[in-house]
């Protein structure tokens, strides 16, 4: 990455936009760089950081009163038995796992509806924040050739729901961030545009304009095929992936 300038009357100057410097990405990307928002996220991850560390001396001082127990899960069941024989003197203690079990099991069919409640509430965020995203892509608009749709079909499993926001996934199962926002993690666009950018089949998917080389320009150039969005529903899913790696192209 290296600070993308301009020559004006013989000086070398710095690149801007936004009134932010701009910097060409080794794969010829150029983003304008947030120096105080970087600042701010270095500070945050710094603490973070600490908050981290003073978590993990807290339970390394913890963990030492457990010193010389070789075993924890042997350890856990003594004194599991321990207790039952303490329990006895009441019930025998084959009665008080039944009873364990009875109440456990009481608690569960109690708090199955709530449970089931919150399950559709996920479900729900999950399809309003996600399929939302892709119905609403400007992304999708501007630079996709096939329907939101059939675009969530293939990215949608890359995309999750994490502490109420939409955070996306790259196929070697890391977060993807954002280049213009150095340490945030990409808004939706930028890490759809990444995702469909590693595609092996990109080039069926994005419009003429956008797609590189001798890759799908439209139409019926260059032998490529189309069919309406119908016709392309009716084929079996092997058909749909073979008409998409031969360049077709679906149309409303």
């Amino acid at each position: 990455m290296k600070l993308k300038t301009v020559v004006v009357d013989g000086k070398t100057y710095a690149e801007v936009m936004d009134d932010k410097p701009v910097y060409l990405h080794d794969d010829g990307k150029e983003v304008a760089h947030d120096a105080p928002q970087t600042v701010a996220t270095i500070s945050r991850l710094n603490g973070e950081v600490k908050t981290n560390r003073e978590r993990y001396e807290k339970a390394e001082s913890s963990l030492k009163s457990f010193e010389g127990i070789e075993d924890p899960a042997a350890a856990k069941k003594a004194m599991e038995t321990l207790k039952n024989f303490d329990d006895k003197k009441l019930v025998d203690a084959g009665e008080v796992e039944k009873v364990k079990a009875e109440a456990i099991k009481a608690v569960e069919e109690k708090y199955a509806p709530i449970i089931q409640e919150r399950d559709a509430y996920q479900a729900q965020l999950h399809n309003e924040l996600i399929g939302g995203g892709f119905a609403r892509s400007k992304y999708i608009q501007d630079s996709i050739s096939v329907p939101a749709d059939m675009i969530q079909a293939q990215f949608g499993k890359n995309f999750k729901i994490e502490e109420g926001k939409v955070v996306a996934y790259g196929a070697d199962g890391q977060k993807i961030y954002s280049r213009a926002r150095p340490g945030e993690v990409a808004d939706f666009d930028e890490a759809l545009e990444s995702l469909v950018g590693e595609y092996q089949y990109k080039d069926s998917i994005l419009k003429g304009s956008q797609a590189g080389g001798g890759g799908f320009q439209g139409g019926s150039q260059g032998g490529n095929k189309s069919m309406t969005r119908d016709q392309f529903t009716n084929l079996k899913p092997a058909e749909q992936s073979s008409f998409m790696r031969e360049g077709g192209k679906v149309t409303d």
